[in-house]
């Protein structure tokens, strides 16, 4: 019994296929295709354990292709080009049969080795299904990926977890040949995080250290399974997603979202540096002047968990992420900037205007430079209305004050001095 319970039960056609729904139910994106053996090349991006091996092997069975496979891991562009000598022979071009090349991780592939697919994909040598846990948009080349349809694989939810455990019970000839009674799932499904191989390979831990009778327990299961470890790249697109949620909940004002989120950074093992980081940027784009004690925070707060470390930088993060969420927002600082940057990308280099000039040298001098500048300390108030921007562009105005109690304060202020000028 070396082969694992998740081989012994992997699904072997679309009947026995679980989940995914959307891609191979009675109106799923596939469903048509793979019957029709109209299979394009394709993509299938999704979490780990959620089918994609096992669809790709269904596909190639169901249209009556030749398959071949490859691992990203351990496969080079020599093996790629074998494999596509091989296709060749064995298919025409752009009929039915054309054989099926899978590359499990096809996001590990280099350009070079990626680039070595084009040609054969785009003649109909062969018809390639790659698999990825990475976003294709980061991860494949612009000319493969132009080649391919992107399909996404979901996490399983708990009904076909459940049902998978089911199955196993049923079908698998040494599972279900011991007693077993699932008196409790939470700690199985939590365990999992939607990932049906790591389920499998759980239950599997689970039966083989029990007698012929089992009753399956959440404490059973968090007996055996000595540590959850949450599922967390913090190189691959998780990190990206899930900083974004901690970002997006503090931008919405939302402090149990925005601590939730802190939560699986720190427990996944992020780095602290790079919170607070983040943190210093939210506190300037999305709060800025409608709270500018919120960078001081922020930079203190940076400051401080470089100095403290783990693991009782997870408080000053916290104290940190609740402030910004429960603060006034504004993005009005980082939308006149965009602006502004914009404005220089549409008319370059303009001609600064001569009162604004420096002019250290006798002959900067001698050609007006500064000349009609107007001190505004001399004046009352310490304000004097004159052109700041070149003449092409004089009038434009980049900076909209946010609707909030100190920005509104700032609105009158510029209506009061500006009001001839620009239009607050």
């Amino acid at each position: 019994m070396n082969e694992p319970l998740a081989e012994r039960i992997r699904p072997r056609s679309l009947d026995e296929y679980v989940s995914q729904q959307h891609l191979v139910g009675p109106e799923g994106a596939l469903t048509s295709n793979i019957k029709n053996g109209l299979i394009p090349s394709l993509i299938l991006w999704g979490p780990p354990g959620t089918g994609k091996t096992t669809l790709a092997n269904i596909i190639a069975k169901e249209s009556g292709r030749p398959f071949y496979s490859l691992s990203a891991i351990n496969s080079g562009v020599k093996d790629v080009r074998d494999i596509i000598e091989k296709a060749k022979s064995s298919g025409g071009l752009f009929t039915q049969r054309n054989p099926i090349l899978f590359i499990d991780e096809i996001h590990r592939f280099s350009k070079s080795q990626q680039d070595s697919l084009l040609g054969a994909v785009e003649k109909g040598w062969v018809t390639l299904i790659g698999a990825t846990t990475e976003n294709p948009s980061f991860e494949v080349i612009p000319a493969l990926l132009s080649r391919c349809q992107i399909y996404i694989l979901n996490a399983f939810d708990k009904d076909d977890l459940v049902s998978l455990l089911h199955r196993a019970m049923k079908e698998d000839p040494y599972i279900s040949k011991k007693s077993i009674d699932l008196v409790e799932t939470e700690a199985l499904l939590q365990l999992s995080g939607g990932d049906a191989r790591k389920l499998l390979n759980i239950f599997e831990l689970i039966v083989n250290s029990q007698s012929d009778d089992i009753s399956v327990t959440n404490d059973l299961v968090l007996s055996k399974v000595q540590k959850n470890t949450v599922r967390y790249d913090k190189t691959g697109e998780q990190h990206y997603d899930i900083i974004s949620a901690f970002i997006k909940s503090i931008r919405g004002s939302d402090p149990n979202g925005a601590v939730y989120w802190l939560a699986r950074m720190i427990e996944g093992g992020e780095d602290v540096k790079f919170i607070a980081r983040r943190l210093l940027i939210l506190a300037s784009e999305d709060i800025g002047n409608a709270n500018p004690t919120a960078l001081i925070l922020a930079n203190n707060t940076f400051q401080a968990v470089t100095v403290i470390g783990n693991p009782e930088s997870r408080i000053i993060l916290s104290q940190c992420a609740v402030y910004l969420a429960n603060s006034a927002k504004s993005n009005a600082s980082y939308m006149a900037i965009n602006k502004a940057q914009q404005m220089v990308k549409n008319t370059g280099d303009l001609s600064i205007p001569i009162p604004l000039r420096n002019a250290p040298t006798k002959l900067m001098k001698e050609l007006d430079y500064g000349k009609e500048y107007k001190y505004s300390h001399d004046f009352p108030e310490n304000f004097i209305e004159q052109e700041f921007l070149p003449d092409e562009i004089k009038n434009s105005k980049f900076y909209e004050p946010g609707n909030n109690p100190r920005e509104n304060q700032f609105r009158d202020v510029l209506k009061k001095r500006w009001k001839s000028k620009y239009n607050y």
